[in-house]
Parts: structure tokens; sequence; C-alpha cells
């Protein structure tokens, strides 16, 4: 893991590990793992999972994840268009 996916991973936890001070780190990722909808063993839980769960947690459940927002066209002709360098 790079250094800068630690440090966001870190800045996206503390709000949550704040919320609740009462638990330990690994009951944290648990239980993000369990809204996340993970279901493997936690030592196979990556910091890609908790990232995007942490940045959509509270968001509407049929939001787009940002990151592939985007990559859509909503616009057929103009994907077409840019797909062609013309736009």
């Amino acid at each position: 893991m790079q250094c800068h996916r630690i440090e966001e991973l870190l800045e996206l936890l503390e709000p949550v590990w704040l919320e609740q001070q009462e638990l330990n780190l690994v009951q944290i990722l648990a239980q993000l793992a369990k809204e996340a909808g993970f279901e493997g063993p936690l030592e196979e839980l990556t910091d890609d999972v908790l990232i995007y769960h942490l940045k959509m947690r509270g968001s509407d459940k049929q939001e787009m994840i940002p990151g592939l927002k985007k990559d859509c066209e909503v616009d057929f002709k103009e994907a077409l268009l840019k797909a062609r360098g013309i736009k």
C-alpha cells in the first residue's frame, strides 16, 4: 500500500472511529466490512473496499461511485464524437 493510500484511509477512518471510540480498530474494520457487504475473512478485506465504502457511506444507494461516474457518458452521440477525437 502506498503512503498516500494509507493517509487517505486514515483520514476517512478518523470520523468513524471518533463516533465509536469504545471500539478498537479491528472491531471498526469488521463493522465497515459488514456494512460494505464484504463476506470474506477480515484479512482479505482490501483497502479499496474500505476507501470506497467510507467515501460512499451515507450517500444514496443508487448513487454511482465517484471514480466510475466520471467515465460514464450519458449522451451516446457525444461519446462517439469524443471517441473519434472530435470533442
